[in-house]
């Protein structure tokens, strides 16, 4: 990618993520996939209550993690 190329969507959020939280994305999209069967905000809300994750950065990983698992 471009050094004038900006990251858009969900994915932006990752490097502040993985700062403000100390572990890297694939952590949180293996807890996300472990949890099969939950809604999407069902999934935000496990984010938030059992790890800490603010309400945008929990909706992000579980929106990209959501698109790329109907994806493959």
């Amino acid at each position: 990618m471009a050094d004038t190329e900006k990251v858009m969507g969900p994915a932006s959020y990752f490097p502040s993520i993985e700062k403000t939280y100390g572990q890297p994305i694939a952590h949180w999209k293996a807890l996300i996939r472990a949890q099969s069967g939950l809604t999407h905000m069902q999934l935000v809300a496990f984010l938030k209550e059992r790890h800490g994750l603010g309400h945008g950065h929990a909706n992000a990983l579980v929106a990209h993690t959501l698109a790329e698992d109907r994806k493959a």
